[in-house]
């Protein structure tokens, strides 16, 4: 996986509703130091993404099933954490979602299995299985 994309993308989903909540924050932060980004790059990042002003789509790699499902996971991980859900969250996760080739149905049943509290864990490997059938 390519962590960088990855992160790029979790930093646009953080921003979207023009508030970047320090749960957001820490769980990208927790995802960059598990995945070896040291701190310094990742701040790096958070301070371009804040700067970054423009609405261009982010480029997405060629993933395998099990990435496209950890982006998604992610997304709507992130999306739920502040427990906060704006509509601008919604759409920009059924964006990524029909661009990583999934129907966008996929966020909603995602949503409802995937906890805001990321130490309340869920079965993946079930719930990956049920994602796949959105694929397009």
């Amino acid at each position: 996986m390519n962590i960088k994309a990855h992160l790029s993308i979790l930093l646009k989903l953080a921003l979207v509703d023009e508030n970047f909540d320090v749960h957001e924050r820490d769980m990208i932060i927790m995802i960059a130091k598990a995945n070896g980004i040291p701190k310094e790059e990742i701040d790096d990042m958070i301070s371009s993404a804040l700067l970054d002003k423009s609405n261009e789509p982010i480029s997405i790699p060629v993933l395998s099933d099990d990435e496209k499902f950890e982006y998604l996971y992610n997304i709507v991980q992130l999306m739920k954490i502040d427990s906060k859900v704006y509509l601008s969250e919604i759409h920009f996760c059924e964006e990524m979602a029909t661009r990583l080739g999934f129907n966008k149905a996929v966020i909603g049943r995602l949503s409802r299995q995937i906890f805001s509290d990321p130490s309340i864990t869920t079965d993946k490997e079930k719930l990956k299985t049920a994602v796949m059938k959105f694929k397009n």
